[in-house]
């Protein structure tokens, strides 16, 4: 019996997988995209969109909103790649956001009771029915824990995990289905894709991560008085529930802008400029996610905080070299942004840098000095990122997050003050980090993880000889080099050999000819044996073959 069951449930899974293949064929095709996923989206693609190329951005984003929340989610993931997704699609799903049904009250008094194993009215005395907000994994409402404090509770919805989990599957199929029939995009692993969204998203399950996140950054942003982070309440927080205490402010999506005089408005873009620049260059741990619904408005000189469950971290090492480029962008010295962009992982050949430098030379002349209104860094990111598609160059993913944070923020300045200039924030903040990166403090503890590296890598090498020798003695060890050089030093290598040996053959041949001359009686020539003179010609003829192989080469 219960293997019966078991066989049941999973012909019901397969069924409803089925079930849900055709129904995002028959959307895919509705929006132009039957193409993509076979024979159903084919059948259904008669009374489909308009599928002119002008139109695919917009269409693509319809479609995703029609699917859903995981497949919106994606979409904005897929709005994070400028190296991968035309900038028509990229500026279409950059205005993707959640518009999700709530979920019932009684659903999110389950999930609470479930989680902490007692009442509602136990964990938080006074809830709010109503939710404050709605996305496609948890909900949040606003409470009161037993103390009086005003808090602010996400709660993750029922059913989040097993149709994030599905819906992932089935993106996972398709995916493969794409890279099967669709050869114009074959430079796209998209199976790769699907990959960092299932990672990125499973995490945001876990709303313990973010909790710690949103430490991490209160911490950084301690001492200051112009940002507030909401502090986390650990005992009434689960890996479903997520309890932190309410801060002021207004959304700034929900800002009047038009009321605020325009040295507020200033003011505001700069205070939200000089927060992410903190976070990026100071702390390295930044907020991944500026959209307006998480920045709270206090006053234009004081912020909030909130939504944590996208962060973005950069080394000490990855944080001098960005601030070294962004300098270099900013003075627009297009002669060391190569050097400046190798610093940070990007890779290219040699050969390629007085094209790539010219390129980025044209790009910055073309923005530096602008007004925001003029200036979109959005287009900006978007040039750069096709000059380096254009010449194949390797971009670091590590800088996947610092390019959505700043594409976002890029939108943000441009809705508070279309009249702030970024590079009054940027240039003075720039060069106070440069200096700051002078001091003695700096430069001596600089110094300290520099004899820390070096006394590290002493203490480890015998221990590393050790291991090469013990792979020497067990003959395990194996040297492969395939380098272009040094198969050409080593083919010059072999020339030279060749060479040498033949000179010492004709050099032995004409002195063995002279000493048989020498010492052989018979008929001569010119007073040479005539039993010499073969070794002789032999031992000339092949010393001239080298002398003229030398001058040939010009190498002397």
């Amino acid at each position: 019996m219960r293997l019966l069951t078991s066989g049941r449930m999973l012909t019901g899974t397969r069924r409803g997988n089925l079930r849900r293949v055709r129904e995002i064929a028959k959307v895919a095709a509705r929006h132009g995209f039957g193409h993509f996923v076979g024979r159903a989206g084919r059948r259904a693609s008669g009374g489909g969109a308009d599928v002119t190329a002008g139109t695919r951005g917009r269409r693509l984003r319809q479609m995703f909103e029609e699917l859903g929340p995981t497949f919106v989610k994606f979409g904005q993931l897929l709005s994070t790649r400028p190296d991968l997704v035309p900038d028509d699609i990229l500026q279409e799903l950059r205005q993707l956001q959640d518009h999700v049904r709530p979920i019932p009250f009684a659903d999110v008094r389950d999930a609470i009771e479930r989680e902490f194993g007692t009442t509602v009215g136990e964990v938080f005395p006074d809830l709010d029915e109503e939710p404050l907000a709605a996305a496609s994994i948890g909900q949040v409402h606003v409470a009161r824990v037993a103390d009086g404090r005003r808090v602010v509770v996400k709660v993750q919805r029922p059913d989040a995990e097993p149709t994030l989990n599905a819906d992932i599957a089935l993106m996972y199929q398709l995916a493969r289905i794409i890279r099967q029939r669709v050869s114009r995009i074959g430079f796209i692993d998209v199976v790769a894709i699907v990959d960092e969204f299932a990672r990125t998203s499973r995490d945001e399950l876990d709303y313990r991560i973010e909790g710690r996140n949103a430490e991490v950054v209160k911490r950084n942003f301690a001492g200051h008085s112009t940002v507030d982070v909401p502090a986390v309440l650990w005992e009434h927080t689960t890996a479903r529930v997520l309890t932190m205490e309410a801060v002021a402010g207004t959304p700034l999506s929900h800002l009047d802008l038009e009321a605020m005089s325009g040295d507020d408005r200033k003011r505001l873009a700069h205070r939200v400029s000089e927060t992410w620049m903190a976070m990026i260059f100071d702390h390295g741990f930044f907020h991944a996610d500026p959209h307006p619904a998480n920045i709270l408005v206090q006053s234009p000189d004081h912020l909030s905080l909130v939504d944590f469950g996208m962060v973005g971290q950069l080394m000490p090492g990855d944080r001098e070299a960005t601030v070294r480029l962004f300098v270099d962008v900013i003075d627009q010295n297009a002669a060391k942004l190569p050097r400046r962009l190798r610093d940070i992982g990007v890779r290219y050949p040699k050969e390629l840098e007085p094209e790539f430098r010219e390129a980025l030379s044209a790009i910055v002349g073309r923005y530096h000095g602008v007004t925001l209104s003029q200036l979109d860094a959005r287009n900006l990111l978007r040039e750069i990122f096709q000059t380096v598609h254009r010449l194949g160059i390797t971009l670091p993913a590590r800088w996947v997050l610092l390019d959505k944070a700043i594409a976002t923020l890029a939108g943000v300045g441009l809705t508070i003050s279309p009249d702030f200039n970024v590079f009054e924030t940027a240039r003075p903040y720039a060069r106070r980090l440069m200096t700051s990166r002078l001091s003695p403090e700096a430069l001596a503890a600089r110094a300290r993880r520099g004899a820390q590296h070096y006394a590290a890598a002493l203490i480890d090498t015998p221990a590393q000889l050790s291991e090469i020798l013990a792979d020497v003695r067990d003959g395990s060890l194996r040297i492969a080099i395939d380098d272009a050089e040094a198969r050409q030093a080593s083919e010059r290598a072999e020339r030279t050999g060749n060479r040498l040996s033949l000179a010492i053959i004709g050099a032995g041949t004409l002195l063995g000819g002279i000493g048989l001359g020498a010492y052989s009686g018979g008929p001569a020539l010119l007073g040479v044996s005539l039993v010499a003179i073969p070794g002789l010609l032999a031992g000339l003829a092949i010393v001239g073959w080298v002398v003229a192989g030398i001058i040939r080469s010009g190498r002397w």
